[in-house]
């Protein structure tokens, strides 16, 4: 008896994820993994200064939606959330040299490999993104006081070159 209830769960947990792989979002996550870090559209959008980034993050938000709504676990919505604010502070490095690192972080790439872990169920996954919930809520507040400062240094930066440029002319 036991066992069937344990084969009825298993069978009852691959049909769960067989229905969230062929959702209309998780092929949609998969196109923007696909777009974004193996076409390097990512990088690219990073050349459009200031809004490369915030274009870039937005590709986000499909995977931050299957998540939260699809697979209902915190601990992986806090992990997508925090590889998107490191791509996107490591893309606000000034001189193209963010829009290189772009290329080589692949945030959406490494978004997809850890969503696709938790659908299919793979326990290496889902324990090591369990294990590092609170160390991701704790960078994922440090990432967004260091995007804060990069976007007030980039900003001032900014006016002061202005400023010369316009106090030589």
């Amino acid at each position: 008896m036991r066992n069937e209830v344990r084969r009825q769960r298993e069978q009852d947990k691959l049909s769960q994820r067989q229905k969230l792989k062929e959702t209309a979002i998780y092929r949609a996550i998969e196109k923007v993994s696909s777009y974004m870090d193996h076409y390097y559209l990512d990088a690219f959008i990073g050349f459009v200064p200031g809004w490369g980034d915030i274009l870039a993050l937005l590709s986000t938000v499909p995977f931050v939606y299957f998540s939260i709504c699809k697979v209902k676990s915190a601990p992986l919505t806090l992990a997508i959330i925090n590889n998107a604010l490191r791509d996107v502070l490591l893309g606000m490095i000034p001189f193209f040299v963010g829009d290189i690192i772009d290329i080589f972080h692949r945030a959406n790439a490494k978004n997809m490999q850890i969503t696709k872990g938790f659908v299919e169920g793979d326990e290496a996954i889902i324990k090591e993104v369990n294990r590092r919930a609170v160390q991701s809520a704790v960078i994922l507040i440090g990432l967004l006081v260091l995007i804060v400062l990069m976007v007030w240094l980039l900003f001032t930066a900014g006016n002061f070159l202005l400023s010369q440029l316009f106090s030589a002319i």
